[in-house]
């Protein structure tokens, strides 16, 4: 479940190793890409922490956030 806290979205994902992490991190950059609205995230080994605002909207969570963050989820 994402979280909205400092007007951000946050979400912790992981995963079985290195490798599963970073495709979903492969799939996560082609849909942000499509949106032209790219999250801050981080990775260590099977974890990937993603948050979302939207910088041109003053960082804080918009419509935009929402989308990306639901089809974050069905990846």
């Amino acid at each position: 479940m994402w979280t909205e806290t400092n007007n951000q979205l946050y979400k912790k994902f992981q995963f079985k190793d290195f490798s599963e992490a970073f495709a979903f991190m492969t799939r996560v950059a082609l849909a942000a890409e499509k949106m032209d609205h790219h999250p801050k995230w981080t990775n260590v080994w099977n974890t990937v922490e993603i948050w979302l605002n939207t910088h041109d909207a003053g960082d804080v969570v918009t419509e935009k956030d929402r989308i990306l963050s639901e089809k974050i989820d069905k990846l």
